[in-house]
């Protein structure tokens, strides 16, 4: 089949990404010299590029596929088809925000207020699109980096700056006045290659298999043996992705039950499984949850 060419991108997601390959059965390795990572997988090239880039190139077909921010997207204003949703952060589960900002002690409190004034941020052309729309006329400049610095600094009023937990803003003293966009990961292919019913498979199969290993991420295994007075108890105690698997051991008076559960719900879980019966409770981390 035709390969597939890949963008991965480079930097703050680089080893997350690598990592979410891995878990979906894909292995790549990287090396400080190159921007083409290898990958063991003969239809599949790799080459890593700045997010902020991602979606230009696979619009242009220089790639069929790639991984980058719905920010991103909407910055360039890329055509491409949207195959999958990933939100993979090591720092957080949540999707990230980008926000407006202003000092602690300003005067400016809503989005408003900003008419007339000076914004920075490296979402410059969602920004000013974002500002006309509502009709307030703002300065937008472009910002290279240490953009929570400018406000502090009086170089502007206000920035727009992406954040997970928001803790980074007010560490610089600054407060949160308004959210302009919500964004994650997102797995993105141009629009000819999607029509190409060969690379359509290909894509398909590593959206399926990205998103099964993100779900497993979540979900963690439980094995048990349950004396067979106490099974309808046990099971109505599971929640499960589906019906628990139950089977009869050698010796017939006991089953052996596995469940798939929330990573979080064994906490409390087990401990009940315990009083309730169960014995020789193993729990066991997941690959990959279809």
């Amino acid at each position: 089949m035709s390969i597939i060419r890949l963008a991965l991108p480079k930097g703050s997601l680089q080893a997350a990404t690598i990592e979410l390959f891995k878990n979906a059965g894909w292995r790549i390795a990287t090396s400080t010299r190159s921007y083409f990572p290898s990958i063991d997988d003969k239809d599949i090239e790799c080459t890593l590029v700045r997010a902020q880039e991602i979606s230009r190139y696979v619009e242009s077909g220089i790639f069929d596929l790639g991984l980058t921010g719905k920010d991103w997207i909407l910055e360039n204003n890329s055509d491409v088809k949207e195959v999958a949703d990933l939100i993979y952060s090591k720092a957080t589960s949540r999707s990230a925000r980008w926000v407006l900002a202003v000092a602690q002690d300003s005067d400016i409190n809503r989005i408003e207020d900003l008419e007339g004034k000076s914004v920075a941020t490296e979402l410059v052309n969602f920004t000013k699109r974002y500002f006309s729309k509502l009709g307030i006329n703002v300065d937008v400049e472009f910002s290279w980096g240490a953009t929570e610095v400018k406000v502090a600094d009086g170089l502007v009023d206000a920035i727009v700056e992406v954040t997970e937990t928001g803790s980074t803003i007010k560490a610089h003293n600054l407060k949160i006045i308004h959210e302009l966009l919500v964004t994650n990961t997102k797995l993105i292919a141009n629009k000819e290659s999607w029509k190409n019913t060969k690379k359509r498979t290909k894509i398909e199969q590593i959206a399926l298999m990205l998103k099964s290993a993100l779900q497993a991420e979540a979900m963690t295994g439980l094995k048990m043996n349950v004396p067979e007075d106490r099974l309808d108890d046990i099971i109505k105690m599971l929640p499960a992705m589906t019906s628990p698997t139950v089977a009869p051991l050698h010796n017939l008076k006991w089953y052996s039950v596995e469940t798939i559960i929330k990573e979080t719900q064994s906490r409390d879980l087990i401990p009940k499984l315990l009083k309730t019966g169960a014995r020789g409770i193993i729990e066991y981390p997941l690959k990959k949850a279809l």
